[in-house]
């Protein structure tokens, strides 16, 4: 059989394991698991039918072709130092999974074309504003971060771990911007995780700044592109108390936290004021629960609709998750938290549609 190691390397990362972790799984040394991967040695049949049980792909997963692994460098961790080295590699390998959905989606189905803008060097709240023009939103509330991405061409998936160090992160892949959500946080921090990711395709698109620097840029595109200076303004008082900021938070869809900081940003709180609404938010427990929470959590537009023209189709997500060479439950872990349903149709792929692509149209 044709072995693909990169398909190994792959995996291996997806579940989060080293080289030796996968050894003890499989009773080998771990010297044998080095040179699979390296491609010095191809694992005997046996062997792979081992390595698929114990990683949890399919056998045709290994046997190629070899997907693309996002490169640590090219991607934006919010929190690098608490993530450690398996929770990276695994949702790097998710990434890698996600190119190859959205690879398959494409050749099927139009979707919308980027349309983010390269704002390299131009101050957050300046780009925000910038932004919030092309898009034309004026100063309007966003009612959906994931659709607005969708709609301007962003490929929007969710993290496959259950790790509270990764909040979220983006990557160009080519000159398509991906962007990866965790959608086990409230409502509020995702919508500001998507406007931050957002910000750092727009402003860090070619690579600098990096690290923290980065990161308070992408905070303050984020603070800026949620909720203008204008609105805030004219909304909140100047000097304004917690009951008062609680009051106005669901205007903007945004945390208490957040409004607070964008408010003594704005110089709407003295910092007297802002240190005492956080130490009371955290005697509060706000700090971890938000207060009276959006109910409706933020799903993607484009994968319902894909999904639903499939099973029109008669096709259900376990013939796309054969086509991708995957199981459903990796299928499902980078859907956003999207239950896709469908019904098993009489042909086991779609590769063989005569159909032209269909046009998603988001509202």
């Amino acid at each position: 059989m044709t072995f693909a190691s990169g398909q190994l390397t792959l995996a291996r990362m997806r579940r989060g394991l080293k080289k030796a972790d996968l050894a003890d799984l499989l009773e080998v040394w771990p010297k044998s698991v080095t040179e699979w991967e390296e491609d010095r040695v191809v694992p005997r049949e046996d062997m792979v039918a081992r390595i698929s049980n114990a990683l949890r792909f399919p056998i045709a997963f290994f046997e190629g072709p070899t997907l693309e692994i996002p490169r640590n460098e090219a991607v934006s961790f919010r929190s690098l130092t608490s993530m450690k080295a398996g929770q990276r590699d695994a949702v790097l390998a998710s990434g890698a999974l996600a190119f190859a959905a959205s690879r398959w989606i494409e050749a099927r189905f139009d979707l919308p074309a980027n349309g983010l803008p390269n704002l390299q060097g131009m101050a957050p709240d300046d780009a925000a504003e910038a932004v919030r023009d092309r898009f034309s939103l004026g100063l309007q509330s966003v009612h959906s971060m994931v659709h607005l991405l969708e709609l301007h061409g962003v490929r929007v998936y969710s993290l496959a771990e259950r790790c509270r160090e990764v909040d979220a992160f983006s990557l160009w892949h080519g000159s398509t911007p991906f962007c990866f959500l965790n959608t086990t946080k409230s409502v509020e921090h995702g919508r500001f995780d998507a406007a931050h990711e957002l910000g750092h395709l727009v402003l860090h698109r070619h690579g600098a700044p990096t690290g923290r620097a980065a990161e308070r840029e992408a905070d303050a595109f984020a603070s800026a592109f949620l909720m203008p200076r204008a609105t805030v303004r004219a909304r909140i008082a100047r000097g304004v108390d917690m009951a008062g900021l609680m009051a106005a938070k669901s205007e903007w869809g945004v945390s208490l936290a957040a409004l607070a900081h964008r408010a003594h940003k704005l110089e709407m709180l003295s910092d007297w004021l802002y240190r005492s609404t956080c130490i009371a938010m955290g005697d509060l427990g706000y700090r971890t629960t938000e207060p009276h929470p959006m109910a409706t959590r933020e799903a993607s537009q484009i994968l319902k609709k894909v999904f639903s023209a499939l099973k029109e189709d008669g096709l259900s997500k376990a013939d796309v998750a054969r086509e991708l060479r995957i199981y459903v439950h990796d299928l499902d872990a980078i859907m956003f938290g999207l239950v896709m349903t469908g019904v098993e149709g009489n042909r086991s792929t779609i590769a063989h549609s005569q159909s032209p692509r269909p046009q998603l149209r988001l509202l």
